[in-house]
């Protein structure tokens, strides 16, 4: 089956015959093997669109698309106002069904049984592979990722395994050659590499019968909101885990971890620019990353300032409460780290983004409560020499 969407830009707003003739030609042109031309062009008919568009100005997208079954040869013609409903559908698509009510409570029935007998058999009479998720689920799993400060800011791949990545820790700088000078002299480089093992991010919640009763949407929204939240906030302690754990210099013996320019201070106007100057030219988005209580001490120096100075030189601030707060941390522990996770961490997700769940309705029967797991395949790293530099407490005098 072949698909061409086709945006407002060439579903003109004032629907002339030439302009929708054209663009039905072309599209049948791309989609269709010549001898199905004629017959697509029947059943793609200009008197057929405009009788659903009129002139509202309101189609936004047109779907075409032909498949094959034996000898029947099924068309389907989708268009979408700028509102998303439907206007007028030929066929259910894949993409549909999986989207229908139907589907999305045989889904939940799905998670709650582990039987996928119902749920496939409304997509396919294949029994093997991946159960296909509602687009929501992806919806509010994406949602979360980019509701999170840290981990909406790092890099994304999916790649199976252990993922090795190389980085430069030292280097000789370009030269300027005239004409006539010696030959320019080979690099001296200096190569480290990380590597990025993924690891299990488990959540599992307990919830009442009452909650278990929910049907479809709702079942489903509530669980995996709970617990995409939980498991990506982990994701993110476990990266700033990482950062606050970088060496001050490279182990050039064994370089297998990129290093960081430690600073030894308390919270001051100016500490955050001496962080700043800590980094490698190559950190171009740096951000501020602490713990709340922390926060508050420097927003104090800049009361104590007059508010004439922003103590974050105009950083985005990021929270992160793994990191102690400076009052409570011990003395060399870091409080506050300054760097550029865009492009000096990494996030390899060898199974997806996706978050895998898993449902128990034996261990806590008793109880009238019921085990729902969790569970994210993720591995993070810093991949990059001096793009964070950690701020450490001294000694109290």
């Amino acid at each position: 089956i072949s698909t061409v969407w086709c945006n407002e830009t060439v579903v003109k707003k004032k629907h002339d015959n030439a302009s929708l003739d054209a663009m039905l030609d072309i599209l049948i042109n791309i989609l269709i093997a010549p001898e199905d031309r004629e017959e697509a062009k029947r059943v793609f008919s200009y008197d057929e669109v405009m009788k659903f568009c009129h002139s509202d100005n309101r189609v936004k997208m047109v779907q075409f698309r032909i498949g094959r079954e034996g000898n029947r040869r099924p068309c389907e013609f989708t268009l979408i106002r700028n509102d998303d409903e439907l206007i007028e559908r030929k066929g259910e698509t894949k993409m549909e069904k999986r989207n229908s009510k139907e589907y999305i409570d045989a889904y939940a029935e799905y998670i709650k049984s582990g039987d996928d007998t119902e749920v496939r058999s409304l997509l396919t009479t294949n029994a093997e592979g991946t159960v296909a998720v509602p687009d929501f689920v992806y919806d509010i799993v994406k949602t979360n990722w980019e509701k999170s400060d840290i981990m909406s800011r790092v890099k994304r791949i999916s790649v199976d395994g252990n993922m090795k990545i190389n980085f430069e820790y030292s280097s000789d700088p370009a030269t300027v050659h005239d004409e006539g000078d010696e030959a320019v002299q080979e690099e001296a480089l200096g190569l480290g590499t990380v590597t990025l093992t993924p690891k299990s991010i488990k959540k599992w919640i307990s919830i009442s019968d009452e909650v278990n009763d929910l049907r479809g949407e709702a079942f489903l929204r509530y669980i995996y909101d709970e617990l995409t939240t939980k498991i990506i906030k982990k994701a993110a302690d476990e990266l700033v885990g990482k950062i606050a754990a970088l060496p001050a210099t490279v182990n050039t013996s064994n370089p297998t971890s990129a290093s960081a320019n430690q600073i030894t201070a308390a919270p001051a106007i100016g500490l955050v620019a001496e962080a700043i100057a800590n980094l490698s030219d190559e950190a171009v988005n740096p951000v501020v990353i602490m713990n709340k209580l922390t926060w508050s001490k420097f927003k104090a120096a800049q009361y104590a300032a007059g508010y004439a100075i922003d103590p974050f030189e105009g950083l985005p601030v990021l929270f992160n409460n793994s990191l102690p707060a400076y009052d409570t941390a011990t003395a060399g522990a870091v409080y506050m780290t300054v760097g550029d996770l865009e492009n000096g961490a990494l996030a390899n997700y060898p199974k997806g983004e996706g978050v895998e769940i898993k449902y128990d309705d034996k261990t806590l029967m008793t109880s009238d409560m019921i085990k729902i797991l969790g569970r994210q395949f993720v591995g993070t790293g810093v991949i990059a020499d001096k793009h964070f530099a950690n701020v450490k407490k001294p000694q109290q005098v």
